[in-house]
This record gives structure tokens, C-alpha cells and sequence, in this order.
């Protein structure tokens, strides 16, 4: 069913002008009185108190980066130090109006906004919940830890300090065991989510976790925190337009219309790293002015002063509300000065003494303080006992975490896989079984219904094949396993480019547009960064999320959201985060070098990724099945030349069922030779040993690979012990292969049964050529036979009837 949205040329071609709105530059004028009145002293003096601690938790570690010694501890600190001395403001008045159910994604600078948020998360709680987090946060462990080498006072504060300072000397108790470090600290539980070391990444994954706030109907917004340096990054730029898509008014049914709550914060401290944004790198004058870019509303965009830190949160309140409302996303310009410089061997070389100078009287500690003692909240010696109890606090922490007795440090010589457990949680949720609200019943879709008229295997009493039309296909597998899955389980939801009302670009979704709602099903914008990242977010937020990139050639436009962040936030949360997301890639034909190359190998590169490839209906069904069902993040391969391939070795069951990733299957048996395959390379291998078995009497047993992470090798080495030959066949490029890396364990792990060295067949190392010439280049039948009765069986060698007569070593001197 096409969209009822028309596109009226009567309309579209009037004449007019786009106009924009005026954008509020510093227009805070909030006098302090009033601020006094409605927050009261107390308030204030913690607003002032938690900016010191921010800066004193700060200077604690570049004191250790530069001098190994901070006040009289030594320590020898080995990781970075992103400082945010200058921004206090920023992050302090943020928090000052986010409720401890907002969540906060950071960048690499990121200590600042992290002890702010946990702080005033700590004073928005009442002590059991306070209590309940410690206890609960392993075991209650830390929390006796720090009881016990520090005392009960402030307990909850020390807890929070402790954890991240402990975190970031990736110490076994900190908060991620260690794992995340200075730029990737994170305690969910105080709203304070993954900080992020790429610039500008957590902007997609922030809109995620505010589209999983949308859609679960949960508490909250989320913050997007970045720089300056951020909007030049494409995926800052995606992830804004997905935030604001149309399609979240004009299109969501009524109870899920309007945007996901998310604000993007720029800490805009004019400078990333040694660049200076505003006349240098960056197109704009003001950073808000981004924002009349984006969506008619000119995302509610307002540069705010981040030395105050009550003007930060009158502008944070203000835009909460307009999220809340569902009238996002918004965004805030917040100019601030980092006075360290990027990292502790910024020599500063960029910006003059002069230019630092200025800028010392808008120091957000000094100008708060001041503002306190004009007031008669405090005198100039009760802001000096603040310093003074700040610096204590701060040293006693730090003595307790360089203490090996008190903050172990990880001990990968006891536990050598250590971190490699941590990759993956190999947990699944039970099958699906509560049904959804659909917009109608599975049955009114005429595309569903044919699913439960076709044959479940694809040859007749015969042994003639069946038409795609009449018996179930790869395509028809993966709809079925996703339809059950869609239907079934509410927290799991379904986008990419052309998915909804086309089906998928491969067909794949084909009737789902007729029973699900939009906010379940639905187009994303041609923004593959923005694609993995939501994903990401909507994941960590407590979703499912099931995406597709039209080709596997488009990793390379999302490869940070793949590479770095779906790939690695479970294991550096140290297990505490799930990264749900199946992300499907079709492997292409047809299209030449940049649409039909089989990336594979790459993705298996990854540490963090479970990767599969089925090359059959029944296999295809249920390892989508099994991907849908894990906890872990899994890239899932479909060969565009399988979707209409119907069952050969095994019929396809009507109800639901999972197969196990990482464990090949063996689709014929014989004696002489293995042949191991990975995607649609299987039929080949099949054509090549009947051939084998017709003419020279080689019974071959070919196995189907279906995933390439994890991968268990005992399949093949159990078949190689009898055959005593390998090939392997790919139709990846050779050079750096999966197929590779199995020839490789192969031969260490069997070679007393090997009668000769294993042999990898792949495609050859250059560009993928156009449709003609597929042939010469993906491997064939013949191809098989050729190197098996070349090179393996000798005996058998017959002419050479494909192209692969080569020199491998002359191709390798000329880098091909």
C-alpha cells in the first residue's frame, strides 16, 4: 500500500520563501536573586561544590599524567587524560535540570558531565534507591569496598568517585571492570551512559536510546553530549536528521506521533584539538545556527553562556520540556572554555598566552563563587573550606584506589581469556510468544498468506526441482523466522532503507507493511552511520533492533558504528550492557566493484561481531531465528543470488525453530575429499562433486559453513581425519580471507590426517567486474574440478577449462 502522502506539484512549485526564526543568543537574564529564591542556598552551594569537584577530580589526573604524583600520592598513569578544566558550567548546569531517568551519552571528555549527572542523580534520590543501586551493582562488592577503606560518610559520593576513578585506572572494580577506561566510563543506573572515544558517536546512539524512551514509554530524555569538532562528522549530521524525521508526525499513528526525546548538547569550547572551529574549520559563525538546517522547528536551537552554569540549566530545562512534549530534537550551542588543553601533551601552540588571559575572568568556578559571596550566600572562607573538604574527599578516594589491596588491578595471568569472555554473552531470550498489536491479522496480507500455500521442500516425488513460486525459498525463510519474532515480541523493531512499503529492497519484509505499525516497521532516511548507531542506542536502552544495509559494499558508510561501537560496548561494560541488533547485508551481483563484494572476512576481523551466512531456506530460518533470539550483536550475510533458492537437502518446518551459530553442517557425504563452503559457493561445490563423483570417482563431502564467528572447527577436522584433503571455497577475494584463516587452523590443528597442504579457492584479488563477466570471476564448478584434479588428485588432471591458470606467486609480487 502506498503512503497517503501527496506530493501536490500545485504546492511544490508555488512560489514563496523559506523563512527562519530569529535564533536566542545568550539570552539568559534570570536574576541571581530569583535563581536564590527558587532553588534556595543549598542548591547553590552544591551546584558550586560539584563544579569542584569536577575540576579537582581533573586536575588529580593530569597531576598524575604530568608529575606521576598528585598531592602526596605517587601513581604511575598510563592512559589518557582528556580534560574538561573550563567547562564545569556546562556539565554542572546540564545535570542541575536532568532527572536521574535522563540519560547522558558522552565523547572522550567526558569526566565532567559523568560526575555531574551521578551527582545530582544522588541528591534527586531517596536513600533506598541509592541504597538498592549500591547493593544491587556487583553484589554489593564496591559498596563494601569503599565503606571499608573510606568510611560510611558521603558513602553514595565516594561510591560514585570511587567506581569511575577506578574505572579509569582499569582497576577490577571499577565501574566496567576495567574495561571501558577514562573515555568509556559509564554507570547506567545515575543516567550517566557509554562515553564515547569517537568524536561525535554518540549522537546516533543517544537517538536510539531516545527512540527506545518513545517507544517503551519510558521516563526521560537523552542528551547527545559533543564538541564543537563534532559537526563536522557525517553521522553528527545523520543522526539530527533521523532525530527529526517527518515520519514521526505525518506518518506514526496517533499515540506514538512525535519525535524521539532527544537533545543534542554541543560543549562548544571553540577548538578541537589544535583546530579552531568558528573561522577555521567549520562553515558556521554561531554552532546553533546548524540547526535551521534540519527541520522546520530549527531544533528549538539557542546558544547558551556555559560559563554559568544556571543559564546552562534554564536552557537544559526549557528544552526538556519541548522533548517531553514530543516537539524534538533540540539542540544547544554552549560556549564554554576548555582552559586544559586537549590532552595532557597539548603544549597549547594554537591559542596565545593573551587569549588565555581573557578568558581567566570567566572561569565558571571563580564567577560562580563570586556570585555566591556578592550575595551573602557564602563568604570568601566558606568558598575556601569548600576547596579544602573537595580536595580532602578527592585525596582520600585516590589513596583507596592506587592501593592494590583495596582496587586490584585485572589480573589477566590468573584468567588469561579474561577479556575474550567478555565478547560475547552467548545468552538468548525464550521464543517470542505474546502477540503484538498489529494494525490488522497476519492473514489479511496476501504476501503472508502464500507463505502457507508453498511446498516446505524444493523437489517434487521425482527429484525435479519446484519453481521459487510454488515452494518455500531463502527469501520466504527469513521472512518467516522475522515474522514470527515481529509478532511476537514488542521490544523489537524493524528499519532500513526501503523497508516498509517496498518490502525491502530484496523482498524480504513483503506483507509486514500490511499488519505492523509504522513505529514497528519503518523507513530510515539513506543513512547507513545513522542506521547502526540507532541500533546501537535503541539496543543499550533495553530494545531489540533488526536493520538492514541494502549492500554489504555499505559497511564501509557505517564502519565506526559497526567496527567500534556495535561491536564493543558489551564487552567494555564488561558484560553489564547487551547489544541486541541484527544487522542484515546482502552480498550483491550484478553491479559491478562497489555493489557485489563479499565483505565477510572483514566483518569476522572484528572482535565483538557473531557473523553468519546461510546458503539454504532451512538454514536461513532458523539461524534468523537464533540471531533474533541472542543478546549479541551478529551481522547476517544473504547472498542476493540465494533469495530465490528453494530447500535441496532438507525440508523446511512450518513452525519455529533455531539453529546454533557456529556450527557448519554437513550437506553430502564422501571419503575422498572436504570441500567447505561459505554462502552460495555451496552450490558450486555440490555441481563439482557430482562431476568429481561422474567422472573420476571422487566421493566428496561438502559442508556447509553458515557462520563464520564463532566457528567450530570440529565438523571439519572430523571430516578431513577421513579424507585427508581440504579445499575450501569462498567468494571472498583470497588475499586475507576467512577461508584463510580456516586453511590456516586447519593445517596446525590436523595435519597429521592432511595428505596434502589444504587449498582456498576465492575469487581473485581485484575489482568484482559487471554481470558479464561474474562468471570468470566468482569461483564455478569447474573451477573446483580444475584445482581438485590439478593440484590434489593429480591422477586425475584433466585440460583446464576456466581462467584460473595463474601464476599465484608472479599475482602476489604485483600486489594482486
Amino acid at each position: 500500500m502506498p503512503k497517503q502522502l501527496l506530493i501536490d506539484p500545485a504546492q511544490v512549485l508555488r512560489s514563496g520563501d523559506v523563512t527562519f526564526r530569529p535564533i536566542p543568543v545568550h539570552s539568559y537574564d534570570i536574576p541571581f536573586a530569583t535563581e536564590r529564591q527558587a532553588r534556595g542556598d543549598v542548591a547553590l552551594k552544591n551546584v558550586l561544590r560539584h563544579m569542584m569537584i569536577v575540576r579537582e577530580f581533573e586536575t588529580m589526573l593530569s597531576s598524575f599524567k604530568s608529575t606521576g604524583a598528585y598531592q602526596d600520592t605517587q601513581y604511575t598513569y598510563k592512559g589518557p587524560a582528556h580534560l574538561s578544566i573550563g567547562q564545569e558550567g556546562a556539565a554542572v548546569g546540564a545535570a542541575l535540570a536532568l532527572a536521574p531517568e535522563d540519560h547522558i551519552f558522552g565523547s572522550h571528555r567526558s569526566h565532567g558531565e559523568f560526575i555531574a549527572k551521578g551527582l545530582s542523580a544522588l541528591m534527586a534520590m531517596d536513600a533506598d534507591t541509592i541504597t538498592q543501586m549500591m547493593n544491587r551493582h556487583d553484589g554489593g562488592k564496591l559498596r563494601d569496598t569503599v565503606s571499608k577503606a573510606i568510611g560510611t560518610d558521603n558513602l553514595a559520593e565516594n561510591f560514585l568517585l570511587f567506581g569511575l576513578l577506578a574505572e579509569i585506572f582499569m582497576r577490577s572494580n571499577g565501574f566496567n571492570g576495567g574495561m571501558g577506561g577514562s573515555m568509556h566510563a559509564f554507570f547506567a543506573p545515575i543516567g550517566a551512559y557509554p562515553n564515547n572515544a569517537i568524536v561525535g558517536a554518540s549522537a546516533g546512539i543517544a537517538t536510539g536510546a531516545a527512540l527506545r524512551k518513545k517507544l517503551a514509554n519510558a521516563p526521560g530524555i537523552c542528551v547527545a553530549n559533543a564538541g564543537d569538532g563534532s559537526t563536522g562528522c557525517g553521522p553528527v549530521w545523520e543522526a539530527m536528521n533521523f532525530a527529526a524525521m517527518g515520519q514521526y508526525d505525518r506518518l506514526w499513528e496517533d499515540k506514538r506521533k512525535g519525535a524521539p526525546p532527544i537533545l543534542f548538547f554541543f560543549n562548544n569550547n571553540f577548538y578541537a584539538m589544535g583546530g579552531q572551529t568558528s573561522g577555521e574549520t567549520m562553515a558556521w559563525d554561531r554552532l546553533s545556527r546548524i540547526g535551521a538546517g534540519i527541520d522546520p522547528r530549527q531544533m528549538h536551537a539557542e546558544t547558551v553562556d556555559g560559563t554559568n552554569p544556571l543559564a546552562v540549566a534554564d536552557a537544559v530545562r526549557r528544552k526538556r520540556e519541548v522533548l517531553l512534549r514530543g516537539d524534538g530534537p533540540a539542540l544547544l550551542d554552549v560556549e564554554c572554555y576548555r582552559i586544559s588543553g586537549h590532552s595532557t601533551t597539548d603544549t597549547n601552540a594554537y591559542r596565545s598566552r593573551g587569549e588565555l588571559k581573557l578568558w581567566e575572568p570567566y572561569d565558571p568556578i571563580t564567577q560562580f563563587a563570586a556570585k555566591m559571596t556578592d550575595a551573602g550566600v557564602l563568604t570568601d572562607a566558606d568558598v575556601q573550606t569548600l576547596r579544602d573538604q573537595v580536595a580532602d574527599q578527592i585525596c582520600t578516594i585516590v589513596r583507596a584506589v592506587v592501593d592494590p589491596n583495596v582496587a586490584p588491578p585485572i589480573d589477566i595471568h590468573s584468567d588469561p581469556t579474561l577479556i575474550g569472555d567478555l565478547m560475547f554473552s552467548n545468552t538468548h531470550i525464550p521464543q517470542p510468544d505474546t502477540p503484538t498489536d498489529l494494525t490488522q491479522p497476519v492473514e489479511k496480507s496476501a504476501a503472508l498468506r502464500t507463505l502457507d500455500r508453498k511446498a516446505r521442500f524444493g523437489l517434487d516425488e521425482g527429484g525435479a526441482p519446484l519453481s521459487p513460486m510454488r515452494t518455500l525459498t531463502l527469501r520466504d525463510g527469513l521472512t518467516e523466522a522475522i515474522l514470527h519474532h515481529m509478532t511476537h515480541d514488542d521490544s523489537l523493531i524493524a528499519y532500513g532503507e526501503e523497508c516498509r512499503e517496498w518490502g525491502g529492497a530484496f523482498g524480504v519484509y513483503r506483507g509486514l507493511a500490511d499488519i505492523l505499525p509504522h513505529h514497528r516497521l519503518f523507513n530510515a532516511p539513506i543513512s547507513e552511520a545513522a542506521i547502526v548507531a540507532t541500533a546501537v542506542g535503541y539496543a543499550l536502552g533495553g530494545g531489540r533492533a533488526l536493520v538492514e544495509l541494502m549492500y554489504g559494499d555499505f559497511i564501509g558508510r557505517a564502519g565506526d558504528e559497526i567496527f567500534n561501537q556495535m561491536a564493543k560496548w558489551q564487552s567494555m561494560s564488561a558484560g553489564h550492557l547487551k547489544v541486541p541488533v541484527v544487522l542484515r547485508a546482502s552480498v550483491g551481483s550484478k553491479y559491478g566493484a562497489q555493489h557485489s563484494q563479499d565483505w565477510s572476512a572483514l566483518i569476522a576481523h572484528i572482535p565483538g561481531l557473531k557473523v553468519v551466512y546461510p546458503a539454504t531456506p532451512y538454514d536461513a530460518k532458523g539461524l534468523m531465528a537464533a540471531a533474533l533470539s541472542s543478546n549479541d550483536p551478529v551481522i547476517f550475510f544473504e547472498s542476493q543470488r540465494l533469495y530465490d533458492q528453494t530447500e535441496m537437502f532438507q525440508a523446511v518446518p512450518k513452525d519455529y525453530y533455531r539453529l546454533p551459530i557456529g556450527q557448519p553442517d554437513v550437506k553430502r557425504t564422501g571419503d575422498d575429499l572436504t570441500v567447505l563452503t561459505f554462502g552460495p559457493s555451496l552450490y558450486q561445490a555440490i555441481k563439482a562433486a557430482d562431476e568429481l563423483a561422474d567422472t573420476h570417482g571422487l566421493e566428496t563431502e561438502v559442508i556447509d559453513a553458515r557462520s563464520l564467528v564463532p566457528f567450530d572447527y570440529d565438523t571439519v577436522l572430523t571430516s578431513v581425519k577421513k579424507t585427508g584433503h581440504l579445499m575450501i571455497v569462498t567468494e571472498a577475494c583470497e588475499r586475507g580471507s576467512f577461508a584463510m584463516t580456516v586453511a590456516a587452523n586447519v593445517t596446525r590443528f590436523g595435519f597429521a590426517d592432511l595428505k596434502a597442504p589444504p587449498r582456498v579457492l576465492g575469487s581473485p584479488n581485484w575489482i568484482v567486474p559487471g554481470a558479464d563477466m561474474e562468471g570468470t570471476y566468482f569461483p564455478q564448478a569447474h573451477d573446483i574440478v580444475d584445482v581438485v584434479t590439478a593440484e590434489l588428485f593429480t591422477a586425475k588432471k584433466t585440460n583446464w577449462r576456466g581462467v584460473r591458470c595463474w601464476d599465484d606467486l608472479d599475482l602476489a609480487r604485483r600486489g594482486l
